[in-house]
C-alpha cells in the first residue's frame, strides 16, 4: 500500500460518521495487543484551547528528558500532524505500515471502525512501538464516550468549556460539561481551567464522586500576564506551592518571566493549565528551568498565526462564539490600526451568528467562502446572516479565490483615492493605518485550505473531521 492508498483508506472510513462510544475502540485495541497500557498518559478535554494545552504539556515533558507522544486533532494540512513523538511527526512510511497492520487485524471480524477510532488505535500502537514514556492525548469530541477515553491517565485536564457540538454532546453547558467530566477517573488528579460556574460545579461534583483531587485555575494555581505581543506572551506562574505575585521570594521561585511563543492573552490560562498538569505528574522531578525551556519550545499552528508578511495574513481556527470573541479581543487590542479584510468559512452546524457577531464589526471588507468539505455552510448563507446583521459582503467560490480577492482589495487600500470605498468590498469606514491585514478564520478546514493556497503541501484536507 502506498501513502496515498493509506490516506484514501482512512478517508473512506469517514462514511461511517462520528459514533461516540468506547466498546468498539476497546475491541480494536484488544486485537492489536492493548498498546494503550504500555505508557503513562495525560488526557485533555475541553471546548477551546485543548490543542494548545496538549502541545505545551508535551513540550514541557520533552524538555524534562521524557520521550513524549502527542495525539491531537484535527490536522491543518497533513495527516501526520496528528501523531508526534518529541514534536516529530509520524512518517508517511509508518502511517502506511500501521494502517496495513490494523486493517489486517480487523479482517474477518464484524468491527467497522470510524475514522477517529482507527486513528486513535494507530496513535496508541505507534506510541507503544516507539517506547514513549508519556503520551499527551487530546480528546476528539466530548470526553465520556470519546474513543480516547479507554486510557487510564495520570492526570485528567479540562480546558475552557463552552457550547459546541450540541448535536453530539447536549444542548446546555451543563450537558456538555458532563460529557467532558467523563475523563475524570477514580482517584486520579484532575486539573481544570477557570470555568463558568455551572460547568465548574459539574466538574467538581464529578471529581468528588471519583475521589479525584481537583485543581482549578484561580483557586489552586494562577498566572499574571506581564506582556502580550504578536510573537507571544510573558507571564508569571504560581500555585499553592509557590509564593504569590509581588512576594519578595517570587524571583527565586524560578517561574517568573516565562515566555510562550503563542500569541493572545488567553494563552496565559492555557499555559498555566499545562504547567499545572505537567507538575502534577512530574512531582519532585519538576525543574523550573526545564518548564521554561518547554514553554519556549512550544509549536502550535493555526492560532493567531501570521503566515505571510506582504500582505500581512493571519489565520486563526476560531469555530465557535467563545473562540471568535477571543480573536476579536486580540485584534482590537493589538491590530486595531490595520484595515481588516475578513475571510470566513464556517461549518453549517455551528452557531454562525454567534461566530460572526464579534468579528464583522472589525472588518473593512468581508469575504465569505466555503472550504471543500460537505459540512461547510454556503457563502450565500453566511452573506445572508451578515446582511441581517447590517453588513455587506462579497462571495468567493473557494478559499484560494477569497485570498486572491482579499489581496486585490489590499492593493486598493494601499493606493490613496483608488476607489477603495466600493461598498461591494469595503462596507465600513477605514482606520487611518495604510496597511491591510487579511484575517482568515471560521474553521480549521478554512485555514487549512488557506495554508495550502499559500504554499503548504496538501494531504487530503477532508480528514479534518471534527471542527
Amino acid at each position: 500500500m502506498s501513502y496515498t492508498g493509506a490516506i484514501d483508506y482512512l478517508y473512506g472510513l469517514q462514511k461511517y460518521g462520528i459514533k461516540l462510544g468506547l466498546d468498539k475502540t476497546g475491541m480494536i485495541l484488544s486485537r492489536i495487543g492493548n498498546p494503550h497500557k504500555d505508557f503513562q498518559s495525560i488526557h485533555i478535554a475541553g471546548t477551546n484551547g485543548k490543542g494548545s494545552v496538549s502541545a505545551m504539556t508535551a513540550s514541557i515533558l520533552t524538555a524534562h528528558g521524557f520521550k513524549t507522544g502527542l495525539f491531537t486533532s484535527p490536522h491543518l494540512v497533513s495527516f501526520t500532524e496528528r501523531i508526534r513523538i518529541n514534536n516529530e511527526q509520524i512518517s508517511e512510511y509508518e502511517v502506511v505500515g500501521l494502517t496495513d497492520e490494523i486493517r489486517e487485524k480487523l479482517e474477518g471480524s464484524d468491527i467497522i471502525p470510524t475514522f477517529f477510532e482507527f486513528v486513535t488505535a494507530m496513535a496508541f500502537l505507534y506510541f507503544s512501538r516507539n517506547g514513549v514514556d508519556w503520551a499527551v492525548i487530546e480528546t476528539g469530541m466530548g470526553g465520556r464516550l470519546d474513543a480516547t477515553n479507554v486510557i487510564t491517565p495520570e492526570v485528567s485536564v479540562v480546558t475552557r468549556i463552552s457550547c459546541d457540538h450540541k448535536e453530539f454532546l447536549g444542548e446546555t453547558l451543563k450537558d456538555i460539561a458532563r460529557e467532558k467530566a467523563g475523563i475524570i477517573k477514580n482517584g486520579i488528579p484532575a486539573v481544570s481551567a477557570f470555568q463558568q460556574r455551572e460547568a465548574e460545579d459539574v466538574l467538581e461534583a464529578a471529581a468528588k464522586d471519583q475521589s479525584a483531587p481537583f485543581f482549578v485555575y484561580g483557586r489552586n494555581f494562577s498566572g499574571v500576564l506581564k506582556s502580550s505581543e504578536l510573537n507571544g506572551i510573558i507571564f508569571d506562574y504560581y500555585d499553592s506551592e509557590s509564593p504569590v505575585p509581588n512576594s519578595t521570594k517570587w524571583p527565586q521561585a524560578g517561574l517568573g518571566n516565562l515566555f510562550l511563543p503563542l500569541a493572545g492573552e488567553h494563552q496565559l490560562f492555557n499555559a498555566c493549565l499545562a504547567i499545572k498538569a505537567a507538575t502534577v505528574v512530574l512531582k519532585n522531578n519538576k525543574n523550573s528551568e526545564l518548564i521554561r525551556d518547554g514553554l519556549t519550545a512550544t509549536e502550535w499552528h493555526g492560532r493567531l498565526e501570521i503566515v505571510n508578511d506582504d500582505p500581512m495574513i493571519m489565520i486563526d481556527g476560531a469555530h465557535n462564539p467563545d473562540a471568535a470573541a477571543v480573536l476579536s479581543d486580540f485584534i482590537e487590542k493589538h491590530l486595531s490600526d490595520y484595515r481588516i479584510i475578513l475571510i470566513m468559512g464556517v461549518m453549517s452546524d455551528k452557531d454562525i451568528k454567534g461566530i460572526l457577531s464579534p468579528l464583522l464589526p472589525l472588518a473593512s471588507g468581508i469575504i465569505f467562502t466555503a472550504p471543500n468539505y460537505g459540512r461547510a455552510a454556503s457563502p450565500k448563507t453566511l452573506a445572508g446572516y451578515a446582511s441581517e446583521m447590517g453588513y455587506d459582503s462579497t462571495i468567493a467560490d473557494s478559499v484560494k479565490e477569497a485570498i486572491d480577492t482579499a489581496k486585490q482589495i489590499g492593493s486598493r487600500l494601499k493606493v490613496k483615492g483608488s476607489g477603495i470605498n466600493d461598498q461591494k468590498f469595503c462596507p465600513l469606514p477605514f482606520a487611518l493605518h495604510p496597511l491591510p491585514l487579511i484575517l482568515i478564520t471560521g474553521s480549521f478546514y478554512t485555514i487549512g485550505e488557506a495554508m495550502e493556497s499559500l504554499g503548504e503541501r496538501p494531504i487530503l484536507a477532508g480528514l479534518r473531521e471534527t471542527v
